[in-house]
């Protein structure tokens, strides 16, 4: 038998070495935690269909930037729960809602902290769809303007970046003029560009109140069926102003982001969903995996899949574990 003269495993055999020849790695400054922010005051409630996730008032909200900070958190991601909800969602746009008020109390606490919000009206609408509706159908153009102001009151909170994630035709565009004019040239948008109309939201829906009273959101969001489509959605968010670009959820999608990765060279994110984030718990508490071990899996994956930015519940784990 010819002697080997390639060995790959003498490069696997020693721990040092192992990491020495590393491709792909996490760090902090690659996760952003998503929370779910309430009204009032001292208000920390578990979440059922989310374990380890709370709804969270203002301040309770800027302790845990504390605590996240302290772990090397540097990014989080926030959701509003209004104390109203009407047809046209006018509570997003409420510069003392929940979201405002968290924005002003993060950053009071931790100024260094990338505060990040989701801009969408499924949270503030009676209905819980993602935009205007008339006689039971998603209105497109007239949510636009809705949009745009409420990215306003965001930013003039004091955010540092505002998430789109309705998945309306042109709203990178209108939210970008709208910043612009107001003199915020300088604050970017995150585009939720790939968004597909998944069955993994389940847990989200609940814990932001969000799912819609009829119909679904497939009329809007994308097939799970479609790859192409992503191209054209990436490629139309960068056209209208988009500095990052989304593929949502990122576990049964890592062939779309590693798509969208070899044909861009913008910051690409990731959003590793409710769905995908409780299915590895929930195996865990079974004791069928080892939480550990499979979180980190996971995120590896999405990584090395091309993401350059990871939205996971699992962020606070992740961050003790790196």
């Amino acid at each position: 038998m010819p002697w080997p003269i390639h060995r790959p495993r003498r490069i696997r055999e020693r721990p040092a070495l192992r990491d020495l020849v590393r491709e792909t790695r996490l760090a902090p400054a690659d996760l952003i935690y998503p929370i779910f922010i309430v009204s009032g005051h001292n208000q920390k409630r578990p979440i059922p269909s989310l374990a380890g996730q709370f709804h969270l008032s203002p301040d309770q909200a800027a302790v845990l930037a504390k605590s996240f900070s302290s772990r090397g958190g540097r990014a989080l991601l926030l959701f509003g729960l209004p104390d109203y909800k009407d047809e046209v969602g006018s509570s997003g746009a409420d510069p003392q809602g929940p979201v405002p008020l968290a924005i002003q109390a993060i950053k009071s606490a931790v100024p260094e902290m990338v505060v990040i919000t989701d801009v969408c009206l499924c949270e503030y609408t009676s209905h819980g769809h993602c935009g205007l509706v008339e006689d039971q159908r998603v209105k497109n153009d007239p949510t636009l303007p809705r949009l745009a102001e409420q990215a306003l009151a965001h930013v003039r909170a004091g955010a540092d970046m505002v998430a789109p994630s309705d998945m309306m035709d042109g709203r990178v565009g209108a939210i970008r003029r709208a910043l612009d004019e107001a003199g915020y040239e300088d604050k970017p948008i995150m585009a939720y560009s790939a968004k597909y109309a998944s069955a993994f939201y389940g847990p989200f829906r609940d814990a932001a109140d969000s799912a819609p009273s009829f119909g679904d959101r497939r009329g809007y969001q994308m097939d799970p069926a479609n790859r192409l489509e992503a191209r054209v959605e990436v490629d139309l968010d960068l056209a209208e102003g988009a500095d990052i670009v989304m593929v949502k959820p990122a576990g049964p999608y890592l062939d779309i982001i590693r798509e969208i990765r070899d044909r861009i060279d913008r910051p690409l994110a990731a959003y590793q969903v409710s769905g995908e984030m409780a299915m590895i718990k929930a195996a865990a508490t079974a004791g069928l995996l080892d939480f550990q071990a499979v979180a980190l899996e996971s995120l590896l994956g999405i990584k090395r899949a091309g993401a350059d930015l990871i939205l996971t519940y699992l962020a606070p784990e992740a961050l003790d574990w790196l």
